[in-house]
């Protein structure tokens, strides 16, 4: 890294995506007390989620990524907070019991507050105002009040971001994570659906398994593998300001982390190798993702990963690809070219609903299961086409039983979405079509690794 890098040096780039707010003296009053805040995640934990996503990179696990398209004041509640979890627990659980592959499990939550947007403004019904840009910005409500930029709101979210944190901490370690409680992640909603019911058959495998091991003098609920699980969280490094506040000198190691996050990624529309954004990060140690988008320039994307991942350590850079299903066949294999031949360690990685989005009939803006799915088939395929391991999925989920996407086994059409459509800003998958979508994946992964076993006897 160069020693030009700091902290701040961000700010000496052209920057996109970033709020005007009138009172420059508030921000930086703003910014100055979340220093003083103390860290939401700590260094060590970044290295552990490096180093078991440089096993992703290598092929011998799977990254799972999901979450909230973006995070609300209004919506945060402990039950949110759990059904989102264990949503993500049923769908790593139906990954590694069907491919046989360890998961790692990362959510886009406790600081996924800030959305880009493809304008400045937004018109309704004649009335020009600033656009929405998450609630760590501004307000959802089309008011000339709300629309202001209010840094204050920083200060919000980081409190948020760390009650959050810490009842993730509980779950995950404990107890509710615990193996033997496989059948209690099954939400009611969800267990009336087929898929629930394949869900159920397989927590009943399981549970027969620990049951086993007890019988043959193995103690299931002494083996701390069973007992908890590893769960990181990451959200996209937009806001710059409250980033920076966040991130401090390693004591252990003398390095820069952003502690607002164990993973960071950077957007398909600030991923820019010469602006603010990759210049911020490519001085913080975090992991990091990079959306590769179909308009991706291959010699851009290539500079990019020069520049945040000069020594080439695997685990150190995750590329999010989000192309559609009409676009990824022909957008999608000249760049994983490019990056082997570089010989780039990468974790490769599908983003199935950003290029999936359509304006349904009835005026919601909704992504259909079908192409969300397809995208994902896809993946597989060229990658295996291709000889390169598709190692890991991203995409945009809640716990609550929503009605964003269509689709799916519960046929959720265009006159449904009305019915419990709450998004802040873009359709998420409720927890049923999760789980349709992680059987999928399982079904994928465990050919991918078939193919993978077959090439290695070959050699």
């Amino acid at each position: 890294m160069s020693k030009s890098w700091s902290p701040s040096s961000w700010r000496d780039k052209p920057i996109q995506q970033m709020p005007a707010y009138p009172d420059g003296g508030l921000v930086r009053q703003v910014e100055d007390e979340l220093r003083s805040y103390p860290p939401l995640v700590f260094a060590g934990e970044a290295r552990r989620l490096k180093k078991v996503l440089g096993e992703v990179a290598e092929g011998r696990a799977f990254l799972l990524q999901g979450g909230d398209c973006a995070e609300s004041f209004a919506e945060f509640h402990p039950n949110n907070i759990r059904d989102t979890f264990r949503v993500l627990l049923q769908m790593a659980v139906a990954l590694t019991y069907a491919a046989s592959c360890p998961v790692v499990k990362v959510g886009r939550i406790a600081g996924q507050f800030a959305k880009p947007r493809s304008a400045d403004t937004e018109v309704q019904n004649g009335v020009e105002l600033a656009s929405y840009r998450g609630d760590i910005i501004n307000a959802i409500d089309f008011s000339e009040e709300g629309r202001v930029p209010d840094p204050k709101r920083m200060l919000r979210a980081y409190l948020q971001a760390a009650s959050t944190l810490n009842l993730l901490r509980a779950f995950a370690q404990g107890g509710y994570a615990n193996l033997h409680s496989v059948h209690r992640w099954n939400l009611d909603f969800v267990a009336k659906s087929a898929w629930g019911e394949r869900y159920k058959a397989m927590a009943d495998r399981i549970s027969e398994a620990l049951d086993f091991m007890r019988a043959c003098g193995v103690r299931p609920e002494e083996t701390p593998a069973l007992q908890g699980t590893d769960f990181f969280t990451s959200h996209e490094a937009l806001l710059l300001g409250y980033e920076e506040a966040m991130t401090r000198v390693d004591s252990t190691t003398g390095d820069w982390y952003d502690t607002s996050a164990h993973m960071l990624w950077v957007g398909d529309r600030t991923r820019s190798p010469d602006e603010a954004h990759i210049e911020f990060l490519r001085g913080v140690k975090n992991p990091l993702g990079c959306k590769v988008g179909p308009s991706t320039k291959l010699d851009e994307l290539l500079r990019v990963l020069e520049i945040l991942n000069p020594l080439n350590e695997p685990g150190r850079i995750t590329l999010i690809c989000r192309m559609g299903s009409d676009k990824i066949d022909d957008k999608l294999p000249p760049i994983l070219r490019a990056v082997t031949r570089e010989g780039r360690k990468v974790v490769w990685s599908s983003d199935p609903m950003h290029g999936n989005t359509i304006k349904s009939s009835s005026g919601y803006k909704t992504r259909p299961f079908d192409r969300i799915l397809a995208e994902v088939r896809k993946f597989f395929e060229i990658n295996r086409a291709e000889g390169t391991y598709a190692g890991g999925v991203h995409f945009e989920m809640t716990g609550q039983n929503v009605t964003e996407c269509i689709g799916g086994a519960e046929m959720i059409t265009d006159d449904k979405l009305a019915a419990r459509y709450h998004t802040h800003c873009d359709p998420r998958l409720n927890a049923s079509q999760a789980l349709e979508l992680a059987f999928l994946i399982a079904e994928g992964l465990k050919a991918e690794r078939l193919a993978m076993a077959d090439l290695a006897a070959a050699s």
